[in-house]
């Protein structure tokens, strides 16, 4: 199976994972947090909704520098409505797939880096780099249920079943 055949199942499971989460998501709760040095829901939220695009980055960049000398840094999506959330993740997931149709394994196999402020903090091959995006995904989706699951809202099956969707 080709890498790029791998990366694009595994988005599909993701995205659709990533979709049940954000459809249970809260709207006018952007503010809220668990505790003080939790982050808040609505840039939770963002994250999980966006980081789909991340494929694509480590695809079509060949670096990215989270404070660069000189520019501006990351500007989070303000969101109001649910919608607006699910409407994120499938542009998110569409730039992911066409960044995949329009790569090679052998392009998968050379580097990307990760800058911050100028200086190096990680370089590896752009297959760990998008292997590590959908860790990273998961560990913000699951993040998000636990927020849910405090708001008193229900939590989707993801993995599994959950108290609140017993069939998977």
């Amino acid at each position: 199976m080709k890498l790029t055949d791998l990366f694009t199942t595994q988005l599909g499971r993701e995205a659709d994972r990533c979709r049940k989460a954000l459809m249970n998501v809260p709207e006018g709760s952007n503010d809220w947090k668990p505790h003080e040095k939790s982050m808040q829901l609505g840039y939770l939220a963002t994250l999980v909704a966006t980081m789909p695009s991340w494929v694509a980055m480590a695809i079509t960049q060949d670096e990215l520098d989270l404070d660069p000398p000189g520019g501006s840094g990351y500007k989070p999506l303000e969101w109001s409505t649910r919608d607006e959330l699910i409407a994120a993740l499938d542009d998110a997931v569409a730039k992911a797939r066409e960044a995949l149709a329009g790569t090679t394994d052998e392009h998968l196999q050379t580097n990307w880096r990760l800058l911050v402020a100028g200086q190096v903090v990680l370089e590896d091959p752009r297959t760990m780099v998008i292997a590590e995006a959908f860790t990273h995904l998961a560990h913000h989706r699951g993040q998000l249920t636990v927020y849910l699951r405090l708001n008193d809202l229900p939590v989707p099956a993801i993995y599994g079943p959950s108290a609140d969707e017993k069939s998977f």
